[in-house]
């Protein structure tokens, strides 16, 4: 079996010998999901390789129901929802051994007349590297991504209206090997698949909430990383369907904890030397206190894109493990930022973001952040001892409605990422904001149908 990362040359070679039959053309959504086409192996061999997919506008500019909303200056009926180019990144070849014979590509977004098209997460991220790599820097990253999975299938959840389902533990298993044990065979599978893919896998652990767990893999360069995100939550999805369960990422899927995304974040130089580690205090260089002091100062303007759905927001309580309060602290999982590892490991961890997040955005966010924070010289408080939930510091945002509006506003976030970027995406919030207060919810209904 086909398995790992894989050359162009490779590729075609599998193709040859017809190993590999199917390749996945993928983007990257608004919502952070992998879009695009399946094509043909042999096809793909003979029109891919100087050339490209075409796919609607509207997959950059619609919402999560793939509505057409109004609005956007990428697309709309009046311009005819025309095509865009999914032009293929060779760099980004891997096998998807959980489907027969196939591999996927991830894919960079042109205008058919071959210009970039700034509102694509994974041309957003690649800017902010490029920041980076101006300065002789390099961004590496982990995504730890929580899930909850139920002895359902998609299709009876959807028929139940997600209701009543059942967990695959009916009792916390944070760091429980018996509770992990129960759903082993859909876990490991998961586990060995994703190595299949060319990732690498560090462990699995239970988590907190009824059937939640987590799967860690090692760190890569940040957009490497993020197409290995996106590749994970599909696969994930996708094996878990074919084993006859269902599991969600949403950030808040009930009234116990929810499903984090934390990010941990560290720089080096070309030559693979830390940047974050030095002589001050803590074992800290003066642009690790810049760069984190930069990610607080502007996490608010931020969290959009740290939390980009109205789900997410439900998250934030406190005494959840979801953190409330902008600080930081050393190894205090209270706080927003926690400072983990030392010397040469030295790194932020961003524990704002939900398993929902997109990560190219999140990423690019924290990047952003992080270097104003150096381009301002912003010093950085001393770290939170204690419970941080207490504290008397500025929080994160309680609504997407909020977070819009800061989005909106924010200086930051217009150097950072553009007009045209803060605009779409501003806009795409609002349209999420619209629709959940046009909802009747079953809150609604339990609250009201007898009693009101």
């Amino acid at each position: 079996m086909t398995t790992g990362r894989m050359s162009r040359e490779a590729l075609l070679e599998l193709i040859e010998r017809d190993e590999i039959d199917t390749v996945i053309l993928a983007i990257t959504d608004m919502q952070g999901r992998l879009q695009g086409k399946r094509i043909d192996g042999r096809f793909f061999a003979r029109e891919f390789l100087e050339g490209s997919g075409e796919g609607c506008s509207y997959v950059l500019a619609s919402d999560v129901d793939m509505r057409t909303v109004d609005g956007f200056a990428l697309t709309s009926w009046e311009r005819g929802y025309g095509d865009l180019a999914f032009v293929p990144d060779f760099s980004t070849v891997r096998a998807v051994p959980w489907h027969e014979a196939t591999a996927v590509v991830f894919a960079d977004v042109q205008t058919i007349d071959g210009e970039a098209v700034t509102v694509s997460p994974r041309q957003i991220l690649q800017r902010q590297a490029k920041r980076l790599d101006e300065r002789g820097w390099v961004g590496f990253t982990g995504t730890e991504l929580e899930f909850l999975v139920f002895a359902d299938t998609y299709e009876a959840a959807w028929n139940a209206g997600y209701r009543d389902l059942t967990p695959v533990n009916q009792y916390n298993v944070d760091y429980s090997i018996l509770g992990t044990s129960r759903v082993e065979p859909l876990l490991g599978r998961i586990r060995r698949s994703m190595r299949g893919a060319g990732m690498e896998v560090e462990s699995l652990k239970g988590e907190c909430n009824f059937g939640q767990h987590e799967i860690a893999f090692r760190y890569a360069p940040l957009v490497d990383k993020c197409d290995e995100h996106g590749l994970f939550k599909l696969g994930a999805k996708e094996i878990a369907a074919q084993e006859g369960y269902s599991l969600t990422f949403m950030a808040k899927f009930n009234e116990r904890e929810g499903n984090s995304c934390h990010i941990h974040l560290s720089l080096r130089d070309r030559a693979g030397e830390p940047i974050f580690a030095g002589d001050g205090p803590y074992g800290f260089s003066p642009v690790f206190e810049h760069f984190l002091a930069g990610q607080i100062a502007y996490a608010r303007e931020m969290s959009l894109w740290l939390a980009p759905n109205v789900n997410s927001y439900k998250r934030f309580v406190e005494g959840s493990f979801a953190p409330t309060a902008l600080v930081w602290g050393l190894d205090n999982r209270t706080c927003a930022f926690r400072v983990v590892g030392h010397g040469s490991s030295v790194r932020v961890e961003c524990r704002i973001p939900g398993g929902d997040v997109n990560p190219y955005l999140a990423e690019a966010a924290l990047v952003a952040a992080g270097l104003r924070g150096i381009e301002e010289a912003l010093p950085l408080a001393p770290p939170f001892t204690g419970n941080a939930y207490t504290a008397d510091a500025p929080r994160v945002p309680t609504t997407l409605r909020e977070a819009a509006a800061l989005f909106d506003a924010s200086v930051v976030a217009r150097g950072a990422f553009g007009d045209d970027v803060v605009d779409h995406y501003v806009h795409a919030a609002r349209i999420e904001v619209a629709a959940f207060e046009a909802a009747v919810t079953d809150w609604e209904r339990f609250r009201g149908f007898e009693r009101l």
